[in-house]
């Protein structure tokens, strides 16, 4: 648990306050980082959802947006790392939160480097192009997602310490079934595969960020 940090009066744990805001983050990532870019990719020319990834909307014509998107979701992320860091203090929990931040690292890097064109996004490409910024995207991209699964898995692992195996469980089949459905989809070239590995992953640090925004104690609360 994170320390007490009182204010002078001694009635708000200002410690308690600032890692709940933080994992308050984590909630917010995954529905942000969705709606968004739903919202760009019903509105950009081209792009179909059943073709092409979300991060191709980095491409073309108000492509910045899309960076922003996937760059502040990123951050959001790093936010909620933070957050399990001070929350739990032990192996695991730092496990956690250095996995979570893997993550939201390799969302960052994934928006300085923007993929590579593909068949029929931006309008008219071929998909015939390779450089190295879409290489690193697509590595930072499996960094990134190899390192949720196992953040899943570990949050499952501490949930059942903890007396919770059925979050603790939920966690972890979250977890294989994000590192599965996001590999197996980039492999075979099956975007709706993918699809679903983005939304599970999100799903899941949603849910942890919750489960462990309850383990802090209320601010208010905490009196000494």
């Amino acid at each position: 648990m994170p320390e007490n940090e009182t204010t002078p009066a001694g009635d708000f744990d200002t410690g308690a306050a600032v890692t709940r805001s933080l994992l308050g983050w984590g909630v917010v990532a995954g529905p942000f980082y969705l709606v968004v870019g739903l919202v760009f990719a019903l509105t950009r020319p081209g792009f179909d959802l059943g073709r092409h990834a979300l991060s191709h909307l980095m491409l073309g014509e108000h492509g910045w947006l899309q960076t922003a998107n996937l760059a502040l979701s990123g951050l959001m992320t790093l936010a909620a790392a933070y957050g399990f860091l001070r929350a739990i203090r032990s192996g695991r929990g730092l496990a956690l939160g250095a996995l979570t931040g893997v993550y939201g690292l390799c969302l960052v890097l994934s928006a300085i480097f923007p993929p590579d064109p593909v068949p029929g996004f931006p309008p008219g490409s071929a998909g015939d192009t390779f450089t190295t910024s879409g290489i690193l995207h697509l590595l930072f991209g499996a960094l990134g997602f190899a390192a949720l699964g196992a953040a899943a898995i570990t949050h499952g692992l501490w949930a059942r310490r903890q007396g919770d195996r059925r979050r603790g469980t939920l966690s972890i089949v979250l977890g294989i079934l994000t590192i599965v459905t996001f590999f197996a989809g980039a492999g075979t070239g099956a975007v709706g595969l993918i699809w679903i590995g983005v939304v599970i992953g999100w799903a899941w640090l949603a849910l942890a960020s919750a489960h462990v925004y309850t383990v802090v104690p209320h601010p208010v609360l905490s009196r000494r």
